[in-house]
């Protein structure tokens, strides 16, 4: 049986549900969601656990860290981020996710789903939402940034694939952008002006 899954954007008022979500490990080994947001010469040591958080918080109620939680039953169950990819700088220090027009491009580089909804569908109705989220803002290019299963390995572990996996991306019609024999992949997207509603 599917579950019922509701999708609220984030706003300050939802910091507690994205606080419970992540919990005391800040969804994974202390990230907050901070990782790609960090600035040139910042190390992800120095700053995940609590540091992480205050400015994860700061970031969420200033409306600058934007993103989707999943509901089941009132339960907050995941977490997308998205946004300009401008406002994840370490995308553009990564070599193999470099591209010349990352001003017009927006991206989804993470998501957390909470360890007893694993395998439900809730990244896939996250990142459906996502979708129609910035295509209603105007979003024309949109990009992820995958991990390709090793060959040989059945499946990719959970902390491998924060960023999702490349065929949760293919379900949704991305295509490699730039592709890498293993690890994280550059797929892409185009969207569609939504349809106007005749009156």
């Amino acid at each position: 049986m599917a579950l019922d899954i509701e999708i609220q954007e984030l706003t300050p008022k939802l910091w507690p549900a994205l606080e419970a979500l992540f919990g005391k490990n800040g969804a994974c080994a202390g990230c907050w969601c901070m990782f790609w947001r960090l600035e040139a010469g910042e190390r992800y040591a120095d700053v995940k656990g609590p540091d992480a958080k205050q400015r994860m918080k700061a970031l969420v109620e200033e409306g600058k860290a934007q993103g989707l939680l999943a509901f089941v039953d009132g339960q907050p169950v995941g977490w997308l981020t998205l946004g300009p990819r401008r406002s994840f700088p370490r995308l553009d220090r990564a070599p193999s996710f470099k591209c010349d027009d990352a001003d017009d491009v927006w991206s989804v580089p993470c998501f957390f789903i909470h360890k007893d909804f694993r395998g439900e569908g809730v990244a896939t109705v996250l990142l459906k939402s996502a979708l129609d989220v910035m295509r209603q803002r105007g979003v024309r290019t949109v990009e992820g940034y995958p991990v390709k299963r090793p060959q040989g390995l059945a499946r990719i572990s959970n902390a491998s694939a924060y960023t999702g996996t490349v065929p949760l991306f293919e379900r949704q019609g991305f295509a490699l952008a730039a592709e890498r024999p293993q690890g994280k992949q550059r797929m892409r997207k185009a969207l569609k002006a939504p349809r106007k509603r005749i009156r």
